[in-house]
C-alpha cells in the first residue's frame, strides 16, 4: 500500500472562465480560476501556455494574472515554470479561521490521537463530498496519506457518511448526478480511483448512512483502500445539527472490524462531547491584518498594467474571513479590508458565484472549497520542503553549504541541505545526527528552550572533546548558549571538526518558539571569524526570515511537520 499521491483525476469545479469583461468574467474571477487550475493540475510546475489551455483565457490575460499572483506571493517563478507558493494557503487559513472548527478542536483531535496512538482527522460536510479541515497523524508506512484540505467520496469515508444523515432527497439527487459524471471517483485525488463502477452504489450508501444513524457511528471496513480501517461520530453544535465528523484511522493489521469500534469507541465518544461542549465556549478573535487600498493603489503605481488591482483587492475581501469567526457582512468586509462597499460588494458576489462563499440573508460565510485554491495541494509540505527553496537561494547568494536541523534527544538531525562543492570532507546527509553542544546549530537550538529543560538537558548530555577546540566544561557551554541566546546567532569554530567552521541562526514559528535552526558551514581558512560573520550573517538572517514568513502561513491552522 503507498501513500504517494496518484495523478489527479477531473476536478469537480471547471476552472475554465470566460475571457471577456468585467460583467461577465472579471479580473478576481479569472484569477481565481488560475490558481485553481495551478492547484489541481497533477505537475507541481507550469507555464503560462499551460494555464492558457486548461483556462479557456487569452495568454495575455494570464500573463497579467500570474504576474499580480507572483507578486502577492501565491506563486513562485522558478525560470519559465510558476510553483504554487505556502502563500496561497493563505486563503485556505481564512476558511479554517473563519469556520469556527478548527481552533477549539485541533487540540482535542491531537488529545484523542496521542490517547489511542492513532492517526484522528475532522471533517466537514461539503458539496462534493467529505472535506478534511483538521488531524494529528501516525505516520505509518501502511497507511494512506490524507491531509488537510482533501476530499473524501462521501459513501466511501465514515465521516461522509454520518455526516449524510440529515440528507434531503434533493441532497441525494445532487450526489447522483455527480457520481454519474464521475462514476470511478477520479476526481477525488486524496483516494484511489475505483477499478469499475458499482451499479449498486446509491443502494449500499444509503444503506450505510441509516446503520449509521441508527447506530450514531459509522465504520468503513476498507472502503477506501484494502486493510484501512476508520470509525467516525457525528460532532453537533448547540442546535444539534452535525458540522464535523471526526474520525479515528487504524489498520487491518492492528484491529478487526468487530475489535475496532470495541478498541475506541468509547474513548471516541468521550472526546466528541468534549468538542461539542469546545463549540460552545467562547473563542478569541484573531487581530485583524489584511493589505490597505491605499497599499494595493501603491503597488499598482509601482508595477503599472501587469498587477491586477481588481484581483488583490478580491484576495483581500477573502483574507479578512481570517479574522471574522461566523462570517462577514458586506459592510463588515469593506471595514474589514480597508475597501468601498461597492468594491467589497462585487469581491463577495464573486466568491459566491464561483462556488466559494454562501450568504443567507445579510451574511457570507466561506465555503470549503475555498481549500482547492491552494491549501489541499500544499498542505502535506513539512518544515524541510517548505525551507529547501530558501536553503537553495542561500546557497547560491553565499556559495556555501548549508543545512536545516532540528533538536532530537541531546543531539542535532538534518532535515533538509544544499551542499557545495566547497565542503569539508565531512559526510552530512538528511538524517546525519551530530552532538547538540559541539555545533552551531545545536547551540542555538539549545538557546531557544527554556532555561530549566536547558540546563537539564546539558546535566544530561555525555560530551567529550571532539578537537582541540571543542567546549565541554558545563560552566563554558552555559555561557556560549547564554550568549547564543542574547546575539540570536551562534558561530562554532573547529569543534565538531578540525578546519570546519559554522555560523547558524533560529528559525521560530507563529508562537516565537525557535523549532530549527539554519547554518552556513565552510573551511576556516576562508577568512577569520568576524568576517565570517559580517559577510554571511545578513544573508542568513533574510533567508530564515523568509522561511518563518512562509511557516506562518503554512502552520497557521495546522500543526507542525518537520519532516
Amino acid at each position: 500500500m503507498s501513500g504517494a499521491p496518484r495523478p489527479r483525476g477531473p476536478t469537480r469545479r471547471d476552472v475554465t472562465v470566460r475571457d471577456a469583461g468585467e460583467d461577465t468574467a472579471g479580473p478576481f474571477e479569472r484569477g481565481l480560476a488560475v490558481l485553481r487550475a495551478v492547484a489541481a493540475d497533477p505537475e507541481p510546475r507550469l507555464r503560462r501556455v499551460d494555464l492558457t489551455k486548461s483556462t479557456g483565457l487569452a495568454r495575455s490575460t494570464v500573463d497579467r494574472i500570474t504576474a499580480t499572483w507572483l507578486h502577492l506571493g501565491f506563486l513562485r517563478a522558478e525560470g519559465q515554470d510558476l510553483v504554487l507558493a505556502p502563500r496561497a494557503m493563505e486563503l485556505g487559513n481564512a476558511y479554517l479561521a473563519s469556520c469556527g472548527l478548527v481552533e477549539p478542536l485541533q487540540p482535542l483531535v491531537t488529545r484523542l490521537a496521542d490517547e489511542l496512538d492513532e492517526s484522528v482527522s475532522l471533517a466537514v460536510p461539503d458539496a462534493d463530498g467529505a472535506r478534511l479541515v483538521a488531524q494529528s497523524a501516525r505516520r505509518r508506512a501502511l497507511y494512506l496519506a490524507f491531509h488537510v484540505g482533501g476530499l473524501l467520496p462521501d459513501d466511501r469515508s465514515a465521516a461522509g457518511v454520518v455526516l449524510a444523515a440529515a440528507w434531503t432527497e434533493d441532497r441525494y439527487t445532487a450526489w447522483r448526478d455527480r457520481r454519474t459524471a464521475d462514476p470511478l471517483d477520479a476526481g477525488f485525488p486524496a483516494v484511489p480511483a475505483l477499478d469499475t463502477a458499482a451499479t449498486d452504489r446509491e443502494a449500499r450508501f444509503r444503506a450505510r448512512v441509516t446503520t449509521a444513524a441508527a447506530r450514531g457511528w459509522a465504520l468503513d471496513d476498507q472502503w477506501v483502500e484494502p486493510g484501512l480501517l476508520a470509525l467516525a461520530v457525528p460532532v453537533r453544535d448547540a442546535d444539534g445539527r452535525a458540522v464535523a465528523a471526526v474520525s479515528v484511522l487504524s489498520h487491518a493489521g492492528r484491529h478487526t472490524a468487530a475489535s475496532f469500534p470495541d478498541t475506541v469507541l468509547p474513548r471516541l465518544r468521550e472526546a466528541v462531547r468534549d468538542m461539542e461542549a469546545a463549540l460552545r465556549g467562547p473563542h478569541a478573535a484573531a487581530e485583524a491584518s489584511v493589505p490597505t487600498a491605499d497599499e494595493l493603489r501603491s503597488t499598482k503605481d509601482e508595477l503599472g498594467m501587469e498587477f491586477l488591482e481588481t484581483l488583490a483587492r478580491g484576495v483581500a475581501v477573502l483574507k479578512a474571513f481570517r479574522f471574522a469567526p461566523g462570517g462577514l457582512t458586506i459592510s463588515a468586509a469593506a471595514a474589514a479590508s480597508g475597501l468601498p462597499r461597492a468594491t467589497a460588494r462585487r469581491a463577495l458576489l464573486v466568491l459566491r458565484e464561483a462556488g466559494y462563499a454562501a450568504s443567507d440573508d445579510r451574511l457570507f460565510t466561506l465555503r470549503p472549497a475555498v481549500l482547492d485554491l491552494g491549501y489541499s495541494r500544499l498542505s502535506s509540505l513539512t518544515l524541510a520542503d517548505i525551507a529547501q527553496p530558501h536553503l537553495a537561494d542561500l546557497a547560491a547568494a553565499v556559495g556555501e553549504s548549508v543545512s536545516m536541523a532540528v533538536l532530537d534527544g541531546d543531539r542535532v538531525r538534518y532535515v533538509a541541505r544544499v551542499a557545495t562543492t566547497r565542503i569539508t570532507r565531512i559526510d552530512i546527509a538528511i538524517g546525519t545526527r551530530f552532538p547538540a553542544y559541539a555545533t552551531a546549530m545545536g547551540r542555538v537550538l539549545l538557546a531557544g528552550l527554556p532555561a530549566g529543560r536547558r540546563a537539564a538537558l546539558l546535566d544530561a548530555t555525555e560530551r567529550r572533546p571532539l578537537t582541540g577546540h571543542t567546549l565541554v566544561a558545563t560552566a563554558d557551554l552555559v555561557a556560549a548558549v547564554d550568549e547564543v541566546e542574547r546575539a540570536g546567532w551562534a558561530l562554532v569554530d573547529q569543534e565538531l571538526q578540525d578546519g570546519l567552521r559554522s555560523l547558524a541562526v533560529g528559525v521560530r514559528d507563529r508562537s516565537g518558539a525557535v523549532v530549527a535552526a539554519v547554518n552556513t558551514a565552510l573551511h576556516v581558512g576562508r577568512d577569520e571569524p568576524a568576517e565570517t560573520v559580517a559577510r554571511l550573517l545578513p544573508a542568513l538572517r533574510e533567508a530564515v526570515g523568509r522561511i518563518e514568513a512562509d511557516l506562518a502561513v503554512a502552520f497557521d491552522q495546522a500543526q507542525l511537520v518537520v519532516q
